[in-house]
């Protein structure tokens, strides 16, 4: 069908610009005889044009400019042949030469009008249906992707009625015949005289603040909302409607994306045997992937749980085919097993992310808490160093910092022992210090959306506290940066942005369910628990910050201790930890971390420092 359009369109335009050239008037007889005589001629050579250039590869339902250019290649040809064929034959003879360029135009015009027209037709007959009536925030290049592919679909129920974008360059431009209407703040307004049903969030590359805002002017007016995923998660610049997803969580409370250092990472990781402790965790098996982004010689999985370890074995094994993975089962706080883990794989890089970290379970088990976070710490150090390997990054917290429980106290004299320990050792000992990471096992987000699932209510334990948050892929993106920029003996501190309120969080995580905090879903305060603080610190006021290469990452002056001090009170902790001697190792986390005693028995302006007490 399309041939033969293209056929008919051939003698129209050729006896069209006979009658443009005669000035709409009668055609001489001798030059319409000469019209008809090579008509047939004109309509082999420009078939002949049209099969070669490949006028019928396309569909006339998505013709763009490719088909355009196609086109213009056919005529072009075409009309260059039919005029050589003329000239040879008759020497132009009852042909006038300003006929070709006329015909060159109206032929051009008649195969490219009726090609835009049926895609044009077939776009905008989403607009006749019963779609939901769509607003787009983010006129950008993802916004136009989405709404060409909204427009595409004839099956598609979303119908976009406008664009709004905060570029003032950009308003009452079209883009593909929607226009853009507004501003973000204009929603709305524009969401009542649209008589809007959903607005799409088209900004991958928009921070979370932007985005928290959107959301807002959408609540407001109740109108759902949906979003594209970050750009980074897209494929390679393709946007579609199936990537649409509900905003969540980590959307709002997340971050700008994270400028790295990547030839440093890269010169660091790559080509090295690496190995990760806890590597079946939240924050362990992302860095697993990260680290197989890199291109290690070979990526070691250390894992305690079977289960996790198989996860993330299968997994890397999937989408890291080039990269050698071993995946081992072992306990940190085994000491045959740690050595025979360094003897056989040999690392040159640990990442040590094993610990436990539930505040409240631990703080009734207290041997396990030490025996894991503080002896498991202690012997994979030693082994590091024992086996000459180059970098060794212990995964740190923000809860290690005046401690008011036992996990932190754990996570602060593991910290004691590595930075200390470094200047012993030829390894290079780092400590990355951060907060709560958004959506880890055991977290509070889980918590909240199984809690709002059930119809809550969701317990939020005081109306006050608050938390630093981030996301996980941006937590261990800037672990792997402190850890290549370490010499040893640091503490680096993550820059964890302004602290959430855990109440906001909790009320927006029931809006993006769809529903009204205190009306649908109940949220209930119900006392802080063993061990729990109103707000979380970064770093102890002796750790005086220093900003580093790195715009997000703080360098924390470590407090030395006396290493003959040290080592025998770490003797102690793990020989009480082997003995279940709970008092004995309580005894131990006090005297190295004195904060835990003053928060515990809530006396703070009666700290004893350790440094202080070293001075004496």
């Amino acid at each position: 069908m399309a041939l033969a359009h293209d056929l008919a369109m051939v003698p129209l335009a050729w006896m069209a610009a006979f009658w443009l050239r005669f000035n709409l008037g009668t055609i001489p007889p001798e030059y319409l005889a000469a019209a008809w005589r090579w008509l047939p001629a004109v309509l082999v050579i420009q078939a002949a044009a049209f099969v070669f250039f490949g006028l019928y590869r396309g569909h006339w339902r998505f013709a763009s400019l490719p088909d355009l250019l196609r086109i213009l290649k056919a005529v072009g040809a075409g009309t260059l042949a039919i005029l050589a064929v003329v000239v040879v034959f008759t020497r132009l003879e009852g042909v006038p030469r300003s006929v070709f360029p006329l015909y060159a135009v109206l032929l051009t015009l008649a195969l490219g009008g009726p090609r835009l027209f049926y895609r044009w037709l077939k776009d905008r007959r989403l607009y006749l249906g019963e779609g939901q009536r769509v607003l787009i925030a983010g006129a950008g290049r993802a916004g136009e992707m989405l709404v060409r592919d909204l427009l595409r679909d004839p099956g598609r129920s979303l119908v976009p009625i406008g664009f709004v974008d905060d570029d003032r360059r950009k308003r009452g431009m079209e883009i593909h015949g929607v226009r853009v209407l507004g501003a973000t703040g204009d929603i709305p307004r524009l969401v009542e005289e649209k008589e809007i049903d959903l607005v799409l969030l088209s900004m991958p590359s928009a921070g979370s603040r932007q985005i928290r805002r959107v959301v807002e002017y959408c609540e407001s007016i109740r109108v759902p909302f949906r979003i594209l995923p970050k750009m980074a998660d897209l494929v390679a610049g393709r946007v579609s409607v199936d990537a649409l997803r509900e905003v969540s969580i980590e959307d709002l409370l997340g971050r700008d994306p994270v400028a790295l250092d990547q030839e440093a990472i890269h010169a660091g990781l790559s080509g090295r045997r690496v190995l990760v402790s806890g590597g079946g965790g939240s924050i362990g098996s992302e860095l697993c992937r990260q680290v197989a982004r890199l291109g290690p010689s070979e990526l070691i999985v250390f894992e305690k749980s079977e289960y996790n370890l198989y996860c993330i074995e299968m997994e890397l094994k999937r989408t890291f085919p080039q990269v050698p993975i071993r995946a081992l089962l072992g306990d940190v706080s085994d000491p045959i097993a740690v050595e025979h883990l360094f003897e056989s794989c040999r690392p040159q890089v640990v990442i040590h992310a094993a610990a436990y970290k539930h505040v409240p379970l631990l703080e009734n088990q207290v041997r396990e808490a030490a025996l894991n976070n503080v002896c498991g710490t202690r012997t994979m150090a030693l082994a590091a160093d024992r086996h000459g390997c180059g970098i060794f990054v212990l995964v740190s917290t923000d809860k290690a910092v005046n401690p008011a429980n036992v996990m932190g106290a754990t996570k602060r004299v593991a910290e004691i022992f590595c930075q200390n320990f470094a200047r012993r050792s030829g390894t290079r000992f780092v400590t990355v210090r951060f907060g709560n990471v958004l959506g880890s096992a055991g977290s509070v987000v889980p918590l909240f959306r199984e809690q709002i699932r059930k119809g809550g209510p969701v317990t939020v334990t005081h109306r006050e506290m608050t938390r630093y948050f981030m996301t996980i892929p941006e937590a261990c993106q800037l672990i792997l940066q402190a850890g290549v920029m370490g010499d040893g003996g640091e503490i680096f501190v993550l820059d964890m942005g302004e602290p959430v309120k855990i109440t906001y969080l909790a009320e927006q995580m029931v809006r993006l369910a769809g529903l009204e905090p205190g009306k649908d879903i109940r949220i209930e305060f119900t006392g802080l628990r063993p061990g729990e603080k109103l707000y979380e610190e970064l770093f102890h006021e002796q750790e005086a910050l220093k900003p580093t290469g790195h715009d997000k990452i703080r360098l924390a002056a470590h407090r030395v201790v006396d290493w003959d001090t040290l080592e025998p009170m770490m003797e102690t902790l793990e020989a009480a930890c082997r003995s279940y001697d709970e008092p004995a190792i309580l005894e131990v986390l006090k005297t190295l971390v004195p904060e835990l005693a003053s928060e515990q028995t809530r006396q703070p302006d009666n700290v004893v420092r350790l440094d202080r007490r070293q001075k004496a």
